[in-house]
């Protein structure tokens, strides 16, 4: 059976700050009851499509370096966009995908952004980008269990 929600956070575990989404999958898994599926992967790419189907709610998550510190919550929509035929997508292109193959729109998803500095190989993740981790799982936890106020869903 499919859960009805799905966090899927995607980021390189050997990059420094480009491993905060699955940092944060990570932490999320260990804290998280029923009727949550956890995806972690280093990048997106179209068979991820598939892990959208019989969702009521999906939350991205990756590191940015252009969002605002700590973090940045952004509605999604499908969209075609230049990462269409690359090997690695983007949340909306892969829900273009999802509408493609289903013939309906996917289920609402929401982008997690996590504020990080730097994305060097072989580097560990920053402080400052714990301490932006830390501030984005307090609102994920909150996006799982529903309790966000209207304004701060996205």
């Amino acid at each position: 059976m499919t859960a009805p929600l799905l966090v899927f956070g995607w980021g390189n575990m050997s990059r420094g700050d480009d491993a905060l989404g699955p940092m944060l999958v990570e932490r999320l898994r260990a804290v998280s009851g029923v009727g949550v599926e956890f995806l972690d992967d280093h990048q997106l790419q179209i068979e991820h499509a598939l892990d959208l189907a019989g969702r009521q709610r999906v939350l991205f998550v990756d590191a940015s370096l252009s969002c605002r510190a700590p973090f940045e919550v952004t509605p999604l929509r499908a969209e075609r966009d230049a990462s269409f035929t690359t090997h690695a997508m983007s949340p909306r292109s892969l829900m273009h995908v999802y509408r493609d193959l289903h013939g309906e729109e996917p289920p609402p998803c929401t982008l997690l952004a996590i504020r990080g500095e730097r994305f060097e190989l072989g580097e560990p993740p920053r402080s400052a980008a714990l301490a932006n981790l830390d501030d984005a799982l307090a609102w994920a936890e909150r996006w799982l269990a529903g309790t966000l106020p209207e304004a701060q869903r996205a």
